[in-house]
Order: structure tokens, then sequence, then C-alpha cells
């Protein structure tokens, strides 16, 4: 190569190095590329302390600013290395004949895979919600979890704690293979929910309707979730 370089000049030379070393160059920036996008994302990445979801619940952009970026402030966080991820627009109904069909579907898939990858601490949902999340088994006994991690706020939430059935063991397979068959289910009944429309953040921006709270059960954010009950109900 220093050969040919030798009896070549300019715009030439130039020419000759670039068509010679034009593959390793390419191959270079993008390997450097994906180095400093990596590094970049390290650096940049936010710390997520809990991860919310709204389901059948809508609120405007000033009120989900103030469920995840409100409760930051509560907790006196940095806004930039940490975050609560929330979760909105999703829809869950049992009625066959919703126009929404494949809307709820895709619901539905996000929020059992959230729940599969652990990235789905608390929920807040109207009462259809509510059951669909308690018939599943997917909510803890919220007496028991505050209890045990914050006395004074379940003292302050006592009069809004909302009871639900968990369905532990029912024959609806077998309905699917025989209809003659009537439905039957061993269920159990604790509470799992609190009724925050009725107090704090909620009451406060003027919600119709009630608005349930539960704790997925397999959190391991169970502490970050009690202060989220305690800002909700007393914002303080």
């Amino acid at each position: 190569m220093n050969t040919c370089l030798n009896y070549l000049h300019g715009k030439q030379k130039i020419q000759y190095i670039w068509d010679y070393y034009k593959l390793p160059a390419i191959i270079c920036l993008i390997f450097l590329y994906i180095i400093s996008y990596t590094v970049y994302g390290h650096f940049t990445r936010k710390e997520t302390l809990l991860y919310a979801g709204l389901v059948n619940v809508s609120a405007s952009e000033p009120f989900t600013d103030e469920l995840s970026y409100g409760f930051l402030d509560f907790l006196d966080a940095d806004s930039s290395k940490k975050e609560l991820r929330l979760y909105t627009g999703l829809y869950l109904t049992d009625t066959p004949d919703d126009p929404n069909h494949e809307y709820t579907y895709a619901s539905r898939i996000k929020t059992v895979a959230s729940i599969d990858d652990e990235k789905l601490d608390v929920v807040l949902m109207n009462k259809e919600a509510f059951d669909a999340f308690s018939q599943n088994g997917y909510l803890c006994n919220i007496e028991e979890l505050l209890r045990e991690l914050d006395p004074e706020t379940m003292a302050e939430c006592k009069p809004y704690v909302a009871a639900n059935t968990v369905i532990l063991e029912d024959n609806a397979d077998d309905i699917m293979l025989d209809r003659s068959l009537s439905y039957q289910a061993v269920t159990d009944e604790f509470p799992m929910g609190l009724l925050v429309s009725q107090k704090g953040l909620f009451k406060r921006a003027g919600f119709d309707g009630d608005v349930y709270l539960g704790v997925i059960k397999n959190s391991p954010r169970m502490d970050m979730a009690a202060e989220y009950i305690k800002y909700l109900y007393t914002g303080k």
C-alpha cells in the first residue's frame, strides 16, 4: 500500500485511503457509537422507586403529575435520578360485547406481564378492575401490609379499607368442556384495597365515582408502596 501511495497525490491519495479503510472505519464508528450509547444510558438511567398503574381511571395531565412527580417531592427525591413509573390508559372489563375488545385484551396482556416482571406495585382502579384484580389473587392484604410497615397510616386509613373476594379454586375450565355443569368456586375474603377517592389527593381533585388502591402481592417495593399510600391520604 505504501508503494501505491507514493505515486498518488491530493484527492487521489485520500480516495485510495478511504477505499482501503472504509469497512474497518465504519465498523469502528459503529462500535464507538454502541459503547457511547451504553455508557450514556448507564449514567442517565433513573432509579424507579415505584411502579403504579391507573386502571379504568382517567386523569388529567396535571393530576398524573401529582400522582408521579408530586410523590417524588413528598419524598424529597431528586427527579433527575429517581422516578415513579405511572402506567396510564389501562382498561379491563369482563363485558363480552365490549366494543373495545382488542384494546382490553392488549391492556390485560400488559398488566399481567408487568405483574410477572415485578414492574407493577400499586394499582388505582374502579370497582370493576378492583374485582378483577381481587378475584385473580393479585392483591395483598392491605391491613397486614400497613399494620407492619406504617401503623400510623393504617389507623388513619382504617375507615377506607375495602374487602373483596379471591377465587382460590373453581370449575371454569370444566364448564368450557361441559356447559351443563353449574359454576362452583372456593373463595376467600379479606381486606385487599383502600377507597382513596374519599380522602386526600383524589378527593381534592374532585373525582367522580369510587377509586380503589391495591398493592400487588409480589411487589418487591412494599415499603415504597406504603409511603405512596401515606402520600395519597395525607400528602405530608
